[in-house]
């Protein structure tokens, strides 16, 4: 019998922002628009949320010369408003963000099952640059 023990990454950042605005502006399609990208050459055009246990979700990430792009969807599995979401990504992938209010500041910590053809430390530095994003836009708005 053949065991598989998952690997999860973990990324995590300090939002200088209440609970309550980090969590609309990770959740509500019209901020994840203006943050879900890794670097300023792509962009998300597109997001839809149905944020509810057996909701679905997706964000079209495209490079914005046209070259690239493709649709991050999943299946929400536990969802606990200003506290934690749960997803399972379209390719199977688990997902686990755990929100932390502290004062006025907001820990996010978001662990995710990685893909097989990049190298760790690449998805990693990917996921760690769009929550930077995320800090970035909400901080500033």
């Amino acid at each position: 019998m053949e065991t598989t023990n998952k690997i999860f990454l973990k990324v995590e950042n300090i939002i200088v922002a209440p609970i309550d605005k980090v969590w609309a502006y990770w959740t509500l399609p019209e901020h994840i628009t203006k943050w879900n990208f890794a670097s300023d050459d792509w962009h998300t055009p597109h997001a839809a949320n149905d944020l509810r246990k057996g909701g679905s979700f997706t964000a079209r990430m495209e490079a914005k010369d046209g070259s690239f792009g493709f649709d991050f969807a999943g299946v929400y599995d536990e969802v606990q408003n200003n506290k934690y979401i749960e997803y399972t990504a379209c390719d199977g992938r688990k997902v686990k963000i755990d929100f932390l209010a502290e004062g006025g500041k907001t820990k996010i910590s978001e662990s995710f099952e990685p893909e097989s053809e990049n190298p760790h430390e690449l998805q990693k530095a990917g996921w760690q640059a769009i929550m930077n994003n995320f800090k970035k836009y909400t901080e500033a708005n």
